[in-house]
């Protein structure tokens, strides 16, 4: 067998690399506020900062809307800086929501949002992350 050559070397690490960054994704929320917050973080297959979003938007009407629209306007912000595709959330909830939407009804809309913006990725994940472990974005 002939060995791979450079490129495809070059490939393959860049394919590597890229599968281990993460977005963690967190969304803010109290009932007496007149905004919610939302922020992301996206961190390299060795775990360095790469970059930060945060912002805030009028209060949505629980917390977990709050936390739906922090995956939204993530997924949003990581089309601009990369092609990665996985993220983490300490809010198991969404998590469920974006597995099995139907369950969901009252969430419709903004899953629809979210379900056309995974269409840019072939492979979209999600997953728990404790929330001890979102550092920056709880401070």
């Amino acid at each position: 067998m002939a060995p791979d050559t450079p490129q495809e070397l070059h490939n393959d690490e860049a394919q590597a690399i890229c599968l281990d960054n993460i977005y963690m994704v967190d969304g803010s929320w109290t009932s007496m506020a007149q905004f919610s917050g939302c922020g992301w973080v996206w961190k390299d297959s060795l775990r360095q900062i790469q970059l930060i979003g945060m912002r805030n938007f009028s209060r949505r009407e629980s917390a977990l809307y709050s936390e739906v629209e922090a995956l939204r306007w993530t997924i949003e912000s990581m089309l601009l800086h990369s092609s990665c595709e996985s993220f983490e959330t300490d809010y198991k909830d969404l998590i469920a929501m974006i597995r099995e939407p139907q369950a969901w009804s009252s969430f419709a809309t903004e899953l629809e949002t979210i379900k056309t913006l995974q269409l840019c990725f072939p492979e979209f994940k999600i997953s728990h992350i404790p929330r001890h472990k979102m550092e920056y974005l709880i401070r």
